[in-house]
């Protein structure tokens, strides 16, 4: 895909999304519930959309949280739910629906003291919190959430997830049971939802304030060496890019004595100063150069410069050397983690999805620890978390979260202040910044070339690559190597993959639909070098050609 000329630059007034008429369609327009792209549809990361398109409007709101009622009490479900909106301009409207519809379910939930926003791990830290403090109550009083986010997607759009009372997000079983329920109240034009009108919902007994900010950020010692932070020095900058971050820095600042500097306070759902994407969109990626260009052009303000996306399951690292690449910040974690956590469960090992680099393989084999390889989704590393298996869950997206100090679970869903927060305990006491680190681990495994290649893919080609087998890839050479596996489902826990990899002994490629836009994503590695992965994406898209053709 070419650059777009904006790439890097603030969209102009005109080219910002109409506030009016976004909440306007929100409360006017309706789904039709003939057409599957406007029903309600859970990918990996929740139901997605947005009310000029008519997927994301207050129809689905109440259908999807009457389904989330309905589901607590089947489950047995008697505990707080906890719910987080982060900034965008449909979460606070979604907040505000779903609300009413809970509290005419009398759900006990747990909303945000002061309107404050929350971010995704906030919520799952304190769902888990909740969870492992009432182990023993009788009769059990398990907690679960709800979070209204897109995550980092544009301005314009709108998301919902639920967090079971594990506190990661919902497995498929799951979604898929809340899916089926919301669309059949959708098909009745919601004539069975409970709902109240949205002062009698606050009003309500069973509405309760929640401090999440205190509860987060005072329990950071258990997870991360603050003390070593603190007596370092290290000169930070953040950039919460509008997101549900912004209330949380401050604070840990104070409590910790950090040095800390918000460079960019501002709170707008326009998002309007948040540089464009590469593709000219307003993307709040904190992966990416392009939304991240303001920041960069700060670091040598600063010791270490980090920012995370709107709701903060993303962390985004920036050294004097400039915007780590996540997966090259990933192995410095998997490398840092697993020598300083001595508490950590003795064989534990660390989580991965199957696109993630295959340097994390190498950096945990050097300190004898096992990879587990699961399918793209943080859900599939929650069960990992609980028991101790591994230390972290991570993903090639920049997103990942791991133990406490002494083992037990921290959040079970992506932490991107935990994860900017453990680069500076990194620097702090490794005496180098995490690229410095990571030129080092290159030195002792090589310098892998890793990019993500997006096209356009209608139904069909989804269709394909989520039901492809492993007879249907006849390939004995990839990139000029002998092909060693070719992979449908992941080695870490056998779940289907919904695409496929292939690997080589110096590389490897892997295909697979959106979850959540219509593309295909095809990942690509090598551990020779550029000219080598330029062999291995000609393979790739040479056997997703003849793939589709045919089908």
């Amino acid at each position: 895909m070419a650059v777009h000329p904006q790439a890097g630059l603030c969209a102009e007034p005109q080219d910002l999304v109409s506030l009016p008429a976004l909440m306007a369609a929100y409360y006017t327009l309706a789904p039709d519930v003939h057409m599957a792209a406007q029903q309600v549809s859970f990918g990996t990361s929740g139901h997605r959309g947005s009310s000029l398109k008519q997927t994301f409007n207050e129809a689905h709101i109440c259908a999807i949280t009457q389904a989330v009622c309905d589901f607590r009490r089947q489950q047995g479900i008697t505990g707080p739910l906890f719910m987080a909106m982060d900034t965008h301009a449909l979460s606070e409207a979604a907040f505000c629906t779903a609300l009413e519809v809970l509290a005419a379910n009398g759900v006990c939930t747990y909303i945000s003291q002061g309107g404050v926003p929350t971010p995704t791990p906030a919520l799952s830290h304190a769902i888990v919190c909740w969870n492992r403090e009432h182990a023993h109550a009788t009769p059990p009083s398990l907690a679960d959430g709800i979070i209204i986010t897109p995550s980092h997607n544009p301005p314009q759009d709108g998301g919902f997830k639920y967090n079971p009372p594990h506190g990661g997000p919902a497995e498929s079983t799951v979604t898929k049971c809340i899916e089926k329920l919301a669309n059949g109240y959708l098909q009745q034009g919601n004539a069975q939802v409970r709902r109240m009108p949205l002062a009698a919902a606050r009003a309500a007994a069973c509405v309760q304030p929640y401090d999440y900010v205190q509860r987060y950020v005072n329990d950071l010692p258990q997870v991360l060496d603050m003390a070593a932070i603190a007596a370092s020095g290290l000169k930070l900058g953040v950039d919460p890019l509008g997101g549900a971050s912004l209330p949380y820095w401050e604070p840990i600042a104070q409590r910790y004595g950090l040095d800390i500097s918000i460079v960019n306070p501002h709170l707008d759902p326009t998002f309007a100063f948040v540089p464009r994407d590469k593709d000219g969109i307003i993307r709040m990626d904190c992966s990416s150069p392009y939304p991240m260009s303001r920041l960069l052009d700060l670091r040598t303000r600063f010791d270490l410069a980090l920012a995370c996306d709107p709701d903060a399951d993303r962390h985004g690292i920036v050294t004097s050397d400039g915007l780590m690449n996540p997966n090259h910040y990933l192995a410095t974690v998997v490398w840092h983690l697993l020598r300083s956590r001595t508490g950590w469960p003795k064989h534990c090992g660390v989580g991965k999805t199957l696109v993630t680099s295959g340097m994390l393989d190498r950096v945990a084999a050097e300190q004898k620890r096992r990879v587990v390889e699961v399918p793209v989704g943080f859900k599939w590393f929650v069960p990992y978390l609980h028991d101790g298996s591994c230390g972290m869950g991570c993903e090639e997206s920049a997103g990942a979260s791991f133990l406490c100090f002494d083992g037990s679970p921290w959040s079970t869903d992506k932490d991107g202040p935990l994860l900017c927060l453990l680069a500076a305990e990194m620097m702090a006491k490794e005496g180098k910044s995490p690229s410095a680190l990571y030129a080092e681990l290159t030195q002792r495994h090589g310098a892998p070339c890793y990019q993500r290649l997006d096209a356009p893919a209608d139904d069909r080609t989804r269709q394909i690559l989520l039901h492809l087998t492993q007879e249907q890839v006849q390939l004995s050479t990839v990139g000029g190597s002998p092909v060693r596996q070719v992979l449908t489902r992941a080695p870490g826990n056998n779940e289907p993959i919904g695409g496929v990899k292939v690997v080589t002994d110096d590389g490897w490629f892997a295909a697979r639909p959106s979850g959540t836009e219509a593309i295909c994503k095809v990942y690509t590695e090598s551990f020779k070098d550029e000219a080598h992965l330029r062999l291995i994406q000609q393979d790739a898209v040479h056997f997703m050609e003849q793939l589709l053709a045919a089908s």
